[in-house]
Order: C-alpha cells, then sequence, then structure tokens
C-alpha cells in the first residue's frame, strides 16, 4: 500500500508538470520560440491566484489567474515572440531567460523573498480511504485536472476546425496561409492558450508547494526534460514524458534522496542517445 500512495504522489507532480509542459509544446509549436520564460508564466499565475484568491476564493483566483497570464502571454507574442520566432535559438533562449529573471525580480519587488503557504481549498481539504491509509482529495483533484487538460486538447486538436488549423500550421506555416488561414492570429491564440495553462499550473501548485521567486526557475527544468523526452511539439509524448518524469521524481526523493535530483536528467541523457527524437516527433 506504502507504494501505491508513492505512486498516486507521482502521478500528481507528473500530472502537474504536464499542464506546465503543454503550453510550452503549444508554444513552440506554433511560434518555434524555445520559451525559457515559461516558468516565469507558472510563477506568475501562482502569485496572481494567491492575491486573487485572497479577494475572490480559490476558483476566483484561479480564474483570474489564467485570464491574466492569456493576456500577459498575447502582449509577448506580440513584442517578443513573434519577431523571434526566425531567429537562432541561442537569441530567442537569452531573450526569453532574461524575462524569466525580470518576473522574478517583480515578484520579489511585490511579495518580498519569503516563501509563501497557500491552504487547500476547504471544499477539496478532505482525504479519501484507500485500503488502510489515506490520501487527500485535493491531489487527486491536481491528478483529474491534468486528465481533463489532456482530453481537452486532444479533443480540440482533433475534432475542432481552429485544431485542424493549429495541427496544419504547425508542420506547415506557409501553405496553412496560403489556404486562407489567418496564420498569425492562430499563433498569437495557441501562446494565450499556453501562457494560460501555465497560470493555471501554478495556481493548482499552490497548495502542494511554497510560494517563492524562485519557484518558475525550479519548475521550468522538469519542464523541459519532459518536452526533450517527449519530443518536441508532441502533446502525446508530453503527456507520457510527464508521468515518466513524476515517478522518476517521487520515487527517486523517496528511494534515492541523494541522487534524486539527478535521475530526471539521467533519464533524459539516456533517452536521447537511444532515441534523439524523443518519444514522439510533431505536434499531434
Amino acid at each position: 500500500m506504502g507504494m501505491l500512495i508513492q505512486v498516486l504522489n507521482g502521478l500528481v507532480y507528473g500530472g502537474l508538470l504536464y499542464v506546465v509542459s503543454v503550453g510550452l509544446v503549444l508554444i513552440f509549436g506554433l511560434r518555434r520560440v524555445v520559451n525559457f520564460a515559461h516558468g516565469g508564466f507558472y510563477m506568475l499565475g501562482a502569485y496572481v491566484g494567491f492575491a486573487a484568491g485572497g479577494i475572490f476564493g480559490f476558483w476566483g483566483g484561479l480564474l483570474a489567474a489564467v485570464a491574466a497570464l492569456a493576456v500577459i502571454g498575447i502582449a509577448l507574442d506580440i513584442v517578443v515572440f513573434r519577431p523571434l520566432q526566425d531567429q537562432d535559438h541561442m537569441v530567442t533562449v537569452l531573450v526569453t531567460f532574461g524575462i524569466l529573471l525580470i518576473f522574478e525580480d517583480l515578484i520579489h519587488m511585490v511579495w518580498g523573498p519569503d516563501t509563501i503557504s497557500v491552504a487547500t481549498p476547504e471544499f477539496l481539504a478532505g482525504v479519501i480511504q484507500i485500503g488502510d491509509t489515506f490520501f487527500p482529495v485535493y491531489r487527486l483533484t491536481v491528478i483529474a485536472v491534468a486528465i481533463a487538460v489532456g482530453l481537452g486538447l486532444t479533443l480540440w486538436l482533433r475534432g475542432s476546425r481552429a485544431g485542424l488549423f493549429v495541427r496544419a500550421s504547425s508542420v506547415d506555416p506557409l501553405t496553412t496561409a496560403m489556404q486562407g488561414v489567418d496564420t498569425e492570429k492562430l499563433s498569437m491564440t495557441v501562446v494565450a492558450l499556453g501562457t494560460g495553462l501555465a497560470g493555471l499550473s501554478g495556481v493548482i501548485a499552490s497548495p502542494l508547494l511554497a510560494l517563492s521567486p524562485s519557484m518558475g526557475s525550479t519548475i521550468l527544468i522538469e519542464s523541459f526534460i519532459v518536452v526533450v523526452i517527449g519530443g518536441l511539439g508532441s502533446f502525446a509524448g508530453a503527456f507520457v514524458a510527464a508521468l515518466l518524469i513524476g515517478q522518476v521524481h517521487n520515487l527517486g526523493i523517496v528511494y534515492l534522496p541523494n541522487i534524486s535530483s539527478m535521475l530526471p536528467l539521467l533519464l533524459m541523457v539516456a533517452v536521447l542517445i537511444w532515441k534523439p527524437t524523443g518519444f514522439s516527433k510533431g505536434t499531434h
């Protein structure tokens, strides 16, 4: 039963990683920008949700964070991502990493350097019995949110006209534009969706992880590991990779604490040696 709880905790962390990482996949798939600012979106979402939640409650804070980060994403797409999409990847890495540092400084100025604990929403604060032990309802909710995001994106991409345009544009934006699709508007919408999901992940992570100005950098590393292992531009690959990294992360902390931080990196190296394109390739 102890192993079952550890596996469930791994699914919780893996689900959280997926919601963060899928935004990276969305932005890279349309803009071809290696977005190191994505951890900053996650962090901003957490703090905006915390601030708005104190006024409007948990759900109000969540909606406020998603909306605010979508707006920020649109602004950055116009000012930064669109001009950078044809630049060398090293340029985009430097620029977006600089944006992450700016976000961290802003959080430090407004909320200070101390960590902030966020209480679990009262209506999700209970536990559920699994055999002879108990598991928090909120953690199961995080898993459910990740599954809902994955299913929602799959249905949107596979079953809607806009999803068809997204898949076509990710493969050949020029030909898609020649067919009458406004690829710039489509890309901006997808960036807004990606940053909004980062904000969502920040809010749902808040009761699990303490808020701090460095939380964006921390999640960014493992999010990129997920994207690289899953295959750049692959939603299905990101889902599998996130669940795998979640298990490696959690079981490593429990059973191999001295090297737990190295395990995701070692896994990434092994996968890249075995299959350089990751588990899958392409936006699908």
